[in-house]
């Protein structure tokens, strides 16, 4: 880090952020200056034990259409940055949209607070809102799918 001056305390509290708020990674920019931190989420690992039970004839297992993974959906619309999603303008009001809706590119879709500011999320295409995936106050981070438009 050649000559550039770190404010520790600031990564101290980009770190209780991360801590308090349960997201994995936090960005923040500033002029030519950019932090990023991140933390590993522990995985737990349980040992199940599964009790001895009598077992009938095999059933066919049902017909599961593959799942597609909405990051990989050509109708994404991806989080530009790390914050808390809200699908409504304020408490009080009904969400922007709903599934099966019509939307035309620019259309405000939902609000992502970040550091108490609240950035517009915008239909990048026109076409249907096939659904929201996340719901409203929940911690979304960089890059993540926020709704399928198609």
């Amino acid at each position: 880090m050649g000559g550039m001056k770190v404010d520790k305390n600031a990564i101290r509290d980009l770190a209780d952020m991360l801590h308090e708020t349960g997201l994995s990674e936090i960005e923040i920019a500033k002029g030519d200056h950019h932090i990023r931190v991140a933390r590993q989420l522990a995985v737990s690992s349980a040992q199940v034990v599964a009790a001895p039970v009598a077992v009938s004839a095999p059933q066919a297992a049902p017909e599961v259409a593959p799942v597609q993974d909405d990051s990989s959906h050509p109708g994404a619309v991806k989080s530009p940055i790390v914050g808390v999603a809200y699908l409504t303008p304020d408490p009080a009001s009904p969400p922007y949209f709903k599934a099966g809706d019509k939307v035309q590119a620019g259309d405000t879709l939902l609000l992502i607070e970040a550091m108490k500011t609240f950035n517009q999320i915008k239909a990048s295409k026109s076409g249907t809102l096939v659904k929201y995936c996340v719901e409203s106050g929940e911690p979304v981070e960089f890059g993540e799918p926020l709704a399928i438009i198609e």
